[in-house]
């Protein structure tokens, strides 16, 4: 079975968690979703790329989904959480996946 790539992993995350928080009304289980893509991503930007891109991908993670809230006032939900998503997405692609 293919791998999925850490960077469809953690950009599905962010849309993902949003999507459920807003669809079902429940943050927390919205949480749970962006909670679970990272760690899965984060496992496996550990083992492609070595503990400190993982760190630091991790990092780029939270720092997304907290400024996709201030994004959104500006430019609306949707297109915030996308943005964000494409950015860690492409981020992990280059320092993680790109390796093979």
């Amino acid at each position: 079975m293919a791998k999925v790539p850490s960077a469809v992993i953690a950009a599905s995350g962010l849309v993902g968690g949003y999507g459920v928080a807003r669809w079902t009304r429940q943050r927390p289980l919205g949480g749970v979703v962006l909670a679970v893509a990272g760690v899965a991503a984060a496992r496996q930007w550990r083992q492609q790329a070595g503990g400190v891109a993982a760190g630091a991908l991790s990092a780029a993670y939270v720092a997304a989904f907290a400024g996709s809230h201030p994004l959104a006032k500006k430019v609306g939900a949707w297109p915030a959480v996308f943005g964000v998503a494409g950015a860690v997405g492409l981020t992990s692609w280059v320092v993680a996946d790109r390796r093979g």
